[in-house]
């Protein structure tokens, strides 16, 4: 048994077959892409205002306040009690979905789902924990392929269960809590790992693959000091007092950040980012709204499922295509920023302007197809000359700024207290937005291409001369 025992602590495999089913498991809810038509229907009968503009709002605000406390506390407990705070939190989420009733009681699902989003940090830092560095490249495909999976078979089972077995959205519900609690027993058997990222570091920072980099570099354009500014490793726990252990991260933090954003490069990365899935999330949370609007479900059949399965498939295909695409992004990558935005305007703005419901899921999808290539784009550009820590602090404060720019969308554009639009009106605002975003990278992609000309005719001009 000791020996068992000591095999399983020691292998890579035992907890990535595990972090994968709790990640399968915490996403297969094949309740998720009828969440709307539950809401607005005979279960909890709340009308399209109540759910737009006074319930949903709630999971932004939630999401916001959670986030930073969360990101710090995921990496001081080291992963695992906050893998089962996500567990406990699905599980108040569906039960509260399931047996209560009106504007309040939803709001504290939202909270409570806003505690989940704020957690999902979790999953895959733990795995860069318990592993060595060799296993990085394959956990994190199998860790990501477990929740795509779990995304497409519960889309999929959602819609054969409502369009061919008739199964009403309680029992889908049900279905879904039976799987977050299939998650959360999962995590119970995790290993419990010895390290984390910031605060309970044992080795030296480890970067992540890139060319021929060195791994504290953030990019050439850094200044001469920054080496002298790298971090150093930080003292254990035990030889420090608590609070000056804390507050000496914190400001290692502050330092690597302010070495990271001083490269124009990652600052216009991660400003796309920002910017983008503010609006992404923006999109994702009121599409359902949107559909129901078009095609009311309580008339029309619903085929929320069938959208989202191909949505998730679409997604991953481009962003696959990704890595067999040749191309300087140091040259066209803020032209494809600027290009793709384009794309994702255009097609919220189809979504306002279109009755057809079909028109509408033409549209999302085409949206989730070009947010998911750039951000797979966005994502290879801030990680390639990183070490793991400092992406994953700019992961977390990118994320941050767009849930803070969404915060401020939701309650202009959403909340009640603000100007309450109706939904169709938001998409005309979110399609808005795009354009801006659009507008911004094309013109900075124009200076970029004429800067880069410019130089080199006047390279080729020295050299001639010479």
């Amino acid at each position: 048994m000791d020996c068992w025992k000591g095999a399983v602590s020691h292998s890579w495999i035992y907890p990535t077959v595990i972090i994968c089913a709790n990640g399968f498991f915490t996403t297969m809810r094949p309740s998720e892409s009828f969440l709307t038509p539950y809401l607005t229907g005979p279960d909890k009968n709340l009308t399209t205002e109540e759910v737009t503009n006074q319930i949903f709002p709630v999971w932004t605000y939630s999401y916001l306040a959670l986030l930073f406390p969360v990101f710090l506390l995921t990496d001081y407990v080291r992963y695992k009690p906050v893998l089962l705070l996500q567990g406990i939190s699905l599980i108040v989420t569906w039960l509260l979905l399931l047996f209560a009733h009106g504007v309040l009681a939803m709001q504290l699902v939202e909270f409570f789902y806003g505690m989940v989003t704020a957690t999902e940090v979790a999953y895959y830092a733990y795995i860069y924990s318990v592993v060595s560095t060799q296993h990085y490249q394959r956990v994190t495909s199998y860790c990501r392929s477990a929740t795509l999976v779990a995304a497409t078979v519960a889309a999929v089972l959602g819609q054969l269960l409502v369009s061919l077995a008739h199964v009403s959205y309680f029992c889908l519900n049900a279905i879904s809590l039976a799987s977050v609690s299939l998650a959360f027993l999962c995590a119970f058997f995790l290993p419990m790992p010895q390290r984390s990222m910031f605060f309970h570091k044992k080795d030296a920072p480890e970067p992540l693959p890139g060319p021929g980099k060195g791994p504290w570099s953030c990019q050439e354009e850094r200044s001469p000091d920054a080496a002298a500014r790298a971090p150093s490793p930080q003292p254990q726990a035990g030889r420090a007092r608590p609070h000056r252990h804390m507050l000496s991260v914190l400001l290692q933090l502050g330092r690597d950040l302010r070495d990271c954003y001083g490269s124009r490069k990652l600052l216009c990365w991660s400003l796309w980012w920002a910017l983008a899935t503010a609006g992404f999330n923006q999109v994702v949370n009121y599409v359902q709204v949107l559909w129901d609007f078009r095609a009311p479900s309580h008339s029309s059949a619903v085929y929320n499922g069938a959208v989202e399965a191909i949505a998730t498939f679409l997604g991953s295909a481009t962003s696959m295509a990704v890595g067999y695409v040749k191309v300087n992004w140091d040259l066209s990558g803020e032209l494809a920023l600027g290009i793709f935005s384009a794309l994702d305007a255009g097609s919220l703005l189809l979504m306002h302007f279109t009755d057809n419901i079909w028109a509408c899921y033409a549209g999302y999808l085409a949206f989730k197809a070009c947010y998911m290539l750039l951000i797979t784009i966005a994502t290879f550009q801030i990680a390639v000359n990183l070490s793991m820590e400092r992406y994953a602090l700019m992961f977390g404060f990118n994320n941050f700024v767009a849930l803070v720019i969404q915060t401020i969308l939701t309650v202009v554009v959403v909340d009640s207290r603000g100007l309450g639009l109706d939904i169709s009106t938001q998409f005309l605002i979110y399609g808005s937005y795009f354009i801006v975003i659009t507008g911004i990278f094309l013109i900075r992609s124009i200076y970029t291409i004429i800067s880069i000309k410019c130089k080199n005719t006047s390279v080729a001009a020295e050299s001639t001369a010479l």
